[in-house]
């Protein structure tokens, strides 16, 4: 059994679709990074496109953040959980700067390796 990686464009699909509101479940190295990617992305592109004109920018800018919000949370509990963690780990972001330095090499961490309490081993392929 070897743990494939997902592409960008099946990190976001799966993200925006089938996970949009899921806490359950494990979700692999690969499809967070890459979705984590495609919103500094969006980000980017909304800033460029709208980057002289304040208002606008804060309106879009926050319409597609809060429309990233519950995915990139479902995503960031899920990967928590892939490396044997409760989801509730994600509230040591609340700690100023060493929670996000923590939960940055947590999600750096390889995927464990065999089913969890949290599920089976992500994108596996036979």
């Amino acid at each position: 059994m070897l743990q494939r990686k997902i592409s960008f464009k099946e990190a976001v699909v799966r993200a925006l679709t089938r996970n949009y509101c899921n806490f359950n479940g494990r979700a692999s190295r690969s499809e967070y990074w890459w979705f984590t990617l495609f919103t500094i992305i969006l980000e980017v592109i909304i800033s460029l496109v709208f980057g002289t004109h304040q208002t606008t920018l804060g309106i879009v800018g926050g319409l597609a953040g809060l429309a990233l919000l519950l995915p990139g949370l479902g995503l960031c509990v899920r990967r928590l959980h892939d490396i044997g963690k409760s989801g509730w780990w994600i509230l040591i972001s609340l700690i100023p700067t060493v929670g996000a330095i923590i939960l940055i090499i947590w999600f750096c961490k390889d995927s464990d390796p065999v089913s969890n309490a949290y599920g089976p081993v992500p994108n596996l392929e036979y």
